[in-house]
């Protein structure tokens, strides 16, 4: 009986155990639940209900939240990229059993809560890519488990407080406070021992002095960058000669000079011997003098990129630099290096960019280069560079930018230089070279943004091969000897933007095809022997801003109207037989009159002659147009690339990081599911957006890139977004586009603030005839054919004249016709990209045959147009009907047509003139419009792809509505 009494009791005993120890774990979740909920509690939005689940009972279930295995304790909080904003609760210092916190890449603002210094088990922390500001709390020096943090890219400002670290985190393996505003000096003394640190990143800053050699100890560091500050000193070899696991060392941009007085190179490089890991050393941009060294050559056979460019080193290049077997990046542009190019540069097997430019090397260019198999950009301008273009350059497959300019380089053009079949940029001007073009070289249909030639010795004619380039952007063959007549079939480069002929010995007259150039901007045929009349294409067309007639032998009578409105006396200089209107012209004398009769007389007839012939013609289809009707005005400028690099430079990703403050929070403007678009400002004070990919891009945002490049490279029109230039590293990926002050369609049709008046009638339709403008080119008229796929209002910008640009090519099809004879809207003539297996589009505008698997086509854009136009007439999204109603929008519409539309137009109406009163006979007019508006986007939306029409169709139907808005004997608004 004894026996078990006591075997209840400890059984009891155990109960009471069990319920206690369950009860105290349960308080201690509850505990987690309630600092979650406080830290909720500031969050002011959370991007796409990012914490939706939130609300279950289960805290472990949460998004972004990793507890335990008991499932007691919340041990991980992981919501980074989540588009959260607002400040960082100090309620999380109660979650004690943290381990990670990560709330990178969101728009937290104000301070790093001082209470963080309390969670004694944190391991890693980062909070980088916010908008968090004021200093570092010191009592992150009782974070003793801590081994990464990363604050990069925020506001912090302060002094770095590197005893902090060495205090408490001795044990930091990762340390990232880039791109922020630290002053000072960087703080370590002999007793901050921080051993086990292997990343220490600080560019971007503007931190002064010098490193201290505290550094040192810290013998496992594998990457530190110090790059874009203000450090002086000489460069620390001391401290690197310590750190043999060293992979990465930048110190580019400071003020460091080399040993000695600024005048030895060698100590440094020597100290780096010890570094047998090291793949990448940038010391650009420190104005360092002295040799450098051939001890260059002893360095870690890993080293993979050399950046010693714009500094001031002097003498010969050593061929030592042979030995470093793995190079794929020498940069020594922009020195004082001097003697010939050694020959053993072209030993380095994995050379892919070799940057030279800029020195004073002479002697001849090594054929051995030819030899070199990767080599994809050679870049020896502005030297004293003498003898023969190398013919061995024929070998070089992969070569794309190839830079001669500005040397002594005699002889004529290798025509084995046309086996370069990559080729994108070829500039061989001002140098001494002879001979004619030859027809090889000039058949580079390869050429993508540049042919110079100027500046030679060169004679013949212009090889009619050179008219099959249809994709350069710019062509300069002035100050050379070339004669005969120019080609009409220039008229053939139809990406052309820039075309100089100047100072040759062309006669003959000016080719009426180069002034129907669609993206001519600027035209230069000064200093010839040209004769005849101007054509008056030129002054027709839109997209000329530029032009020089000056010194030819032009005849013929100049009016101040079209493209020469602008132009001044001096674009005609030295042509005596020009009259005119221009100011300073001498006037025309009057033709007589009855000659002026005969030509009124003779033209009345002709167009008797036409409108009787061509009535039945015009009343045949509503939607048979000429292409002619089409407007194709006005280019938008693209980026010119190297050799205009005074007027838009190369951009490199540091001045991307400056331009947009490290791409910063405050200046995110957009994302998605590929990346984030940041706003930015150029030292030139250029306003451009940068659209980021995501760091970690698979294959699916990687072929949106490529796609994405590709279009806005080849499709130039002023109603579609230009490109400025590309930024493409392994480890990041950005399109630098200009920056539309007026933001998409989207924030006018959808207003989050501010006044009521939106967008009136007049302009919506502008804006459509604007879109409709940029597809009809894409579809009927680029060089290369492109399905959009994605057009909805938040795809579609506006400059500061309220003019449309069609944007965001991610997701496009670049297409071409299989076969001459099939009709370029016929879906099945089309090849696709790498972008095959993402959603055509965005729900609401996306065509119904896309759902059933049936590859993209013209009409699905066209579709997608009709859903827009629905949407301006009904005030409404697409996605509120379908989710909210069921219908699609379109559904919804003709649920109401044509008899019950009165409430559609009045509210149009309203919406579409918030702010203007409205004449009785405009309103009138306003209705009619809406109801064309209504007819289109139905007709745009039929669920068989082949019912609908053209874009150039739709483009002439909105262009009618246009013009009729805009009568003003028929609009009147008070």
């Amino acid at each position: 009986m004894g026996y078990l009494k006591s075997f209840t009791f400890d059984l009891l005993f155990l109960i009471i155990i069990f319920y206690v120890v369950h009860a105290e774990n349960g308080t201690q979740v509850l505990n987690d639940r309630v600092s979650l909920v406080s830290f909720i509690s500031q969050i002011t939005h959370d991007h796409k209900n990012a914490l939706e689940n939130w609300n279950s009972p289960d805290v472990c279930k949460w998004s972004g939240i990793v507890c335990d295995k008991k499932g007691n304790r919340v041990v991980k909080l992981i919501l980074k990229e989540k588009s959260l904003q607002g400040t960082i609760a100090p309620s999380l210092s109660k979650l004690s059993y943290l381990v990670i916190l990560d709330l990178s890449g969101n728009f937290f603002e104000g301070h790093i809560p001082a209470e963080l210094g309390s969670l004694s088990r944190l391991e890693a922390i980062n909070l980088s890519s916010n908008r968090l500001d004021g200093y570092i709390p010191k009592e992150l020096r009782f974070l003793h488990q801590l081994l990464y943090l990363h604050l990069g890219s925020n506001k912090l400002t302060g002094d770095l407080p590197m005893s902090l670290f060495c205090n408490g985190t001795s044990y930091v393996e990762y340390l990232d406070l880039s791109n922020n505003s630290f002053t000072g000096e960087i703080q370590l003394n002999n007793q901050c021992e921080l051993k086990e640190l292997k990343c220490l990143l600080l560019w971007s800053n503007h931190l002064k002095g010098e490193v201290p050699q505290a550094l040192s100890n810290s013998s496992k560091l594998e990457w530190l960058d110090l790059g874009s500050n203000s450090l002086t000193g000489e460069l620390p070899s001391k401290l690197v000669g310590k750190m043999v696991h060293l992979q990465i060392l930048q110190l580019s941009y400071n003020r460091f000079s080399s040993h000695n007085g600024n005048n030895d190179l060698k100590i440094f490089f020597a100290s780096l011997a010890n570094c047998s890991y090291l793949t990448e050393l940038n010391l650009a941009g420190n104005h360092l003098k002295g040799e450098l060294p051939s001890i260059i050559g002893t360095l870690s056979t890993k080293l993979a990129k050399i950046n010693l460019d714009d500094n001031d080193i002097h003498g010969p290049i050593p061929p030592q630099i042979s030995n470093l077997v793995n190079l794929t990046l020498l940069n020594l542009s922009s020195n004082l290096f001097n003697g010939s190019i050694p020959p053993e540069l072209c030993q380095l097997g994995t050379l892919e960019r070799l940057y030279l430019s800029n020195n004073s090397l002479s002697g001849h260019i090594p054929s051995a280069f030819g030899n070199v198999p990767h080599l994809g950009l050679l870049d020896l301008s502005k030297n004293k560079l003498c003898g023969t273009i190398p013919d061995s350059f024929a070998n070089l497959s992969q070569l794309r930018k190839l830079l001669l300019y500005d040397n002594q380089l005699s002889g004529t053009i290798p025509p084995r230089l046309g086996q370069c079949i990559n080729l994108e940029i070829l500039d061989l001007s001002s140098n001494r070279i002879s001979g004619t073009i030859p027809s090889e070289v000039a058949s580079l249909s390869s050429l993508k943004l540049y042919l110079n030639l100027s500046g030679n010795h060169l004679h013949g004619h212009i090889p009619l091969e050179l008219t099959k380039m249809n994709m350069v952007l710019a062509i300069d063959l002035s100050s050379n000897n070339l004669s005969s007549t120019i080609p009409s079939q220039l008229g053939s480069c139809i990406a052309l933007e820039n075309l100089n002929l100047s100072r040759n010995i062309f006669e003959g007259p000016l080719p009426a095809s180069i002034g129907n150039l669609p993206y001519l901007k600027e035209l230069d045929v000064s200093f010839n022997q040209l004769t005849g009349e101007i054509p008056d294409s030129l002054q027709a067309s839109s997209t000329l801003k530029q032009l020089n007639f000056s010194y030819n032998s032009f005849c013929g009578n100049i009016t101040n109207n079209g493209a020469f409105s602008s132009l001044t006396i001096k674009s005609f200089l030295g042509n005596n037989r020009l009259c005119g209107s221009i100011e300073g012209m001498r006037k025309c004398h009057r033709k007589r009159t009855h000659k002026l009769f005969v030509a009124i007389l003779l033209s009345l007839v002709i167009t008797l002659i036409f409108c009787i012939a061509g009535y039945h013609l015009v009343l045949g289809s509503k939607f048979r147009r000429q292409s002619s009707v089409f407007n194709l005005r006005g280019i938008e400028d693209e980026e010119e690339a190297m050799r205009k690099e005074i007027k838009y430079p190369r951009i490199s990703h540091r001045q991307l990081m400056e331009a947009t403050g490290g791409f910063s929070p405050s200046n995110l403007i957009g994302s998605g599911r590929f990346g984030h678009v940041y706003k930015g400002v150029l030292q030139d004070n250029t306003r451009i957006a940068v659209k980021v990919l995501h760091s970690k891009a698979d294959g699916e945002i990687s072929g949106s890139f490529k796609s994405e490049c590709q279009i806005l490279k080849r499709t130039r029109h002023r109603n579609l977004i230009r490109i400025i230039t590309i930024c493409s590293r392994p480890d990041f990926k950005a399109i630098v586009l200009p920056l539309m002050p007026n933001g998409s369609l989207e924030n006018h049709l959808y207003p989050s603030h501010g006044p009521k008046c939106g967008l009136d009638l007049v302009q919506l339709v502008s804006i459509c005839s604007d879109v409709a403008e940029g597809m009809t080119y894409l579809h009927h008229y680029s060089p290369i054919k492109v399905v959009h796929c994605d057009l909805k209002p938040n795809n579609i910008l506006l400059d500061d004249n309220m003019t449309a640009l069609v944007a965001d090519f991610g997701i496009s099809r670049v297409v071409k016709v299989a076969d001459e004879n099939v009709s370029v809207n016929d879906s099945a003539a089309y090849s696709f990209g790498s972008t095959d297996g993402l959603v055509c589009g965005s729900v609401g505008y996306i065509a119904p045959e896309y759902g059933m698997g049936k590859p993209a086509s013209p009409r699905g854009d066209v579709y997608s147009l009709g859903v827009l136009l629905l949407e301006i007439v009904a005030g409404r999204r697409p996605t509120d009907i379908l989710f909210k109603e069921g219908p699609s929008l379109q559904e919804w519409v003709k649920r109401h047509y044509p008899n019950r539309l009165e409430p559609i137009v009045e509210g149009a109406i309203e919406r579409c003139a918030p702010c203007a009163t409205i004449q009785h006979d405009s309103r009138k007019i306003w209705r009619d419009v809406i109801l064309e508006l209504i007819e289109l986007g139905l007709i745009c939306t039929q669920y068989n792809p082949a019912t609908r029409p053209t874009m150039l169709d739709v483009a002439y139907e909105i262009s009618r509505l246009k013009q009729y808005l805009n009568n003003p004997s028929n609009l009147l608004i008070e």
